[in-house]
């Protein structure tokens, strides 16, 4: 066992924010990095020492793994948090880390690199029998005539992917072969500048899914467990707006076997730590499929945290040093919780980013039901260079209609001036009657907006 006393987190914003929260209970102490755009922001405010790292651009500071090894080793941090995004996901850093001396929180880089491609994960999922949707090999650039007769196969409507992409990114829906060759080759190109790989591959369509999660834990021995799951079918551009967990309406078989598919398959490759294990559900079918796992700390892991009292980065923390039992007491969760984005963002002008300086802010009172993770205060800057994220709000209740209830009182107490932002976007979501009635799926936001455009 290694105790951790200090630890840098490779991040920025609420998650950097979240986790030196922490780290501060567990009387470890934090080195915050940032760019010259952040020189002052919330995180690095919150940590016992901050690094400067590079220029604003992300690529210049935040994804300069370089930069981020030298700052833990100058400041004498044992242990570096990715948190998510910029580097959370990449083998090369994770393995650097390692080779520096370093504790890395998180699974081992081969594994990252394993599940990152979306190819080889589909693969490993098979092996461990969890249900894929039929689709293609990856094919790279040129491989057109290949590519078309796979379609065939999948059939029509399909998914072109990015093999190496993720949380949305490097997805484009494709209806009629007339327009997969442009399709590919965009998505290729876009994969290419994103990932450093342009290979995609096929997946069928799911007109009528949810998008169901397990929260897991593996202790890289072999042996998991999870912590129940979540729905994360609300979405825009195959990006997350609602969560909430549990999933809402599944059927009792339907979530043991997600539940059972997603520890088996994190068992399967030895995983290390906190994941997610993502699965699109089929609702005419009945049927659920895997999507793809995340390797690192979820932007939603908050509402599990919520209904089931575990902190999740304490037991990333824990594992890492060795000293978590392998086998530890799972509470069930006995009430509802959901979560919000709440972005710096114009949703009438199709979620334009909306930068620029808070100049007025005020919060809700938070308590057991009412979470606010954020990195803002007023004269704070949304800026370009980053996810114009603002908070997330996550309500909690004994059941989905309180919990409902109480995340639209939350909403309506927010007062942000500065910036345009997405709150009366959430609170006309939330208060939509299909959300209420729990028809849930991945069109729910275009089938919102094709009622109101009739209208």
């Amino acid at each position: 066992m290694t105790e951790i006393t200090k630890l840098l987190v490779a991040n920025r914003g609420e998650i950097a924010r979240r986790i030196m929260a922490t780290c501060r209970r567990l009387g470890i102490a934090t080195v915050a990095v940032h760019s010259e755009a952040d020189v002052g922001a919330a995180h690095v405010e919150a940590a016992d020492e901050a690094v400067a790292i590079g220029p604003a651009m992300a690529r210049d500071s935040y994804l300069r793994a370089d930069r981020i090894i030298e700052a833990a080793l100058t400041t004498g941090a044992q242990a570096i948090h990715p948190g998510y995004g910029f580097l959370a996901e990449s083998p090369e850093f994770a393995r650097a880390v390692s080779d520096a001396g370093l504790i890395w929180i998180g699974p081992d880089a081969g594994t990252i690199a394993s599940m990152g491609d979306k190819d080889r994960a589909r693969s490993i999922a098979r092996e461990a029998g969890v249900p894929v949707l039929p689709g293609s090999p990856r094919f790279a650039v040129g491989a057109t005539d290949a590519c078309a007769a796979a379609a065939e196969e999948v059939g029509y409507p399909l998914l072109v992917k990015a093999a190496c992409g993720g949380g949305g990114i490097g997805m484009r829906l494709v209806d009629r072969p007339e327009t997969l060759a442009g399709v590919v080759a965009s998505t290729q190109s876009m994969a290419e500048r994103s990932f450093g790989d342009g290979t995609v591959y096929l997946e069928r369509f799911v007109a009528r899914a949810r998008h169901v999660e397990v929260q897991v834990f593996g202790f890289g021995d072999g042996s998991a467990v999870h912590l129940f799951d979540r729905d994360c079918s609300v979405q825009r551009r195959y990006q997350k707006v609602i969560e909430e967990a549990p999933a809402p309406d599944l059927a009792p078989e339907i979530r043991a076997a997600m539940q059972t598919a997603a520890v088996g398959l994190a068992a399967s490759v030895r995983y290390a730590g906190a994941g997610t294990v993502e699965f699109i559900y089929d609702v005419e079918r009945r049927a659920f499929y895997f999507l793809e796992m995340n390797t690192r700390i979820q932007v939603e892991h908050p509402a599990t945290e919520m209904v089931t009292g575990v902190d999740l980065v304490e037991w990333q923390i824990r594992q890492a040093e060795g000293a978590l039992a392998a086998q530890p007491q799972l509470p069930r969760p006995t009430q509802h919780a959901l979560e919000v984005r709440i972005y710096a963002e114009r949703p009438e002008k199709n979620f334009l980013p909306s930068p620029g300086r808070i100049a007025e802010l005020r919060w809700p009172a938070t308590d057991e039901t009412l979470r606010i993770d954020h990195a803002i205060r007023v004269g704070d800057s949304i800026t370009p260079y980053y996810d114009p994220m603002i908070a997330k709000l996550i309500a909690r209740g004994p059941d989905r209609a309180a919990a409902i209830a109480r995340m639209l009182r939350a909403l309506g107490e927010i007062r942000i001036e500065g910036v345009s932002t997405n709150i009366a976007f959430l609170a006309d979501l939330l208060g939509s009657a299909p959300f209420r009635d729990g028809d849930l799926s991945t069109d729910l936001i275009a089938r919102l907006r094709g009622v109101a455009n009739a209208a």
